[in-house]
């Protein structure tokens, strides 16, 4: 059976910074940080100040200073100030 992935598109003010396939997303909140898998609930969060952590395989990380980001049919829109 094929692992289901999230498709990711992390959009700052000077355009795209990462566009890709994930399979877990580890996203700095507001409130608190949270993962992101597959067949996650919808949600639209604050970010705070942190990483982006993008998991597909290997990780990425992406210093951010703040944003926003929705969630929803398994895939992650975040807009975001780079660090």
């Amino acid at each position: 059976m094929k692992e289901k992935t999230l498709t990711i598109r992390i959009l700052t003010p000077e355009g795209t910074l990462h566009e890709g396939a994930a399979t877990a997303v580890f996203l700095p909140g507001a409130v608190s940080p949270f993962e992101v898998l597959p067949d996650h609930a919808p949600i639209i969060s604050a970010l705070s100040a942190g990483e982006i952590r993008v998991v597909d395989g290997q990780e990425q990380r992406f210093a951010i200073r703040g944003g926003v980001v929705k969630v929803k049919d398994n895939e992650i829109i975040a807009c975001v100030e780079t660090a």
